[in-house]
């Protein structure tokens, strides 16, 4: 099951989902959720219907959250506006593996109070989402991972620098140098003046403060990165130079890239990545 939360992330009302494992039952699904309101700030709005088979085990008995301890994976979408918004599907996917996976939708999205900055002060939302989720007796707090798609790989990195918490990070077809996107992407450059305050020329300090390649001397954590080699929205260079800035720091990173796909992947492609990824993140 998915549920439509409200949670306060710097004074704002923000909007994010939270999916939970299709293994467990009903009743325990509704122990955790209990939690969940208990949380001051944060409140549940609706729950939303998925296409997979959650809750099959509804014969299971009700187990409390102290005997339930599940890996937790944040979803940072990409894009920004209705453009790239939150995919129920995929946080369908990655339940599906085991886990809670929470997917903020930023301030100024959705109805979320606040302004989308394109990985400015909205990356709050993800670290104090983090703050909140860590808190709760059933997220093992020693398996808390980001999966940053497209811009998310912002989002995620940033959150990877700042919080003591993230144990593994994904960035999926991810931004690595926003300076980069905006010479790469015409058709960006007018939300970005208007978003981030101006070009890299007038502002570089606000592209640098948005580039996952600044923060690669604070990333503590394992690194993914996963890339199309035919991908025109972000291309795969993006990748490369974060992994050899990560190197550059001592890191030794892993890379599934994927010759010939796009952005987005076809289904069979997309699944098969899906796995491969999430056998990744349970390595020990």
């Amino acid at each position: 099951m998915i549920y439509h939360i409200d949670y306060v992330s710097d004074g704002l009302q923000v909007k994010g989902y939270l999916g939970l494992p299709p293994q467990l039952s009903h009743s325990q699904g509704r122990v955790l959720i209990e939690e969940v309101n208990d949380v001051q700030g944060v409140r549940i709005t609706e729950t939303l219907a998925c296409s997979l088979n959650m809750y099959q085990n509804s014969n299971q008995e009700s187990l409390s959250t102290t005997a339930i301890k599940l890996p937790l994976v944040i979803y940072c979408r990409g894009g920004i506006g209705r453009v790239g918004a939150v995919r129920l599907k995929w946080i369908e996917e990655f339940a599906a593996q085991g886990y809670a996976v929470f997917a903020p939708a930023y301030r100024g999205n959705e109805g979320s109070e606040g302004r989308d900055e394109f990985g400015g002060a909205d990356t709050m939302d993800v670290i104090n989402a983090i703050d909140w989720l860590s808190h709760l007796s059933w997220i093992d707090n020693s398996k808390i991972h980001l999966l940053g798609f497209s811009r998310g790989a912002i989002n995620a990195a940033v959150a990877a620098a700042v919080s003591p918490h993230v144990s593994k990070m994904i960035l999926w077809s991810g931004v690595s140098d926003l300076a980069q996107t905006y010479e790469e992407r015409i058709d960006l450059r007018r939300m970005m003046k208007r978003v981030i305050g101006g070009t890299p020329a007038k502002v570089p300090e606000q592209y640098m403060l948005r580039s996952p390649i600044h923060y690669a001397d604070r990333i503590q954590c394992p690194v993914l990165l996963v890339h199309g080699t035919l991908d025109e929205q972000v291309l795969v260079e993006h990748s490369y130079r974060m992994l050899e800035k990560l190197r550059e720091h001592g890191h030794q990173p892993d890379a599934h890239l994927y010759e010939g796909l796009q952005h987005h992947f076809p289904p069979p492609q997309h699944a098969a990545a899906i796995n491969r990824m999430f056998d990744w993140l349970k390595r020990v």
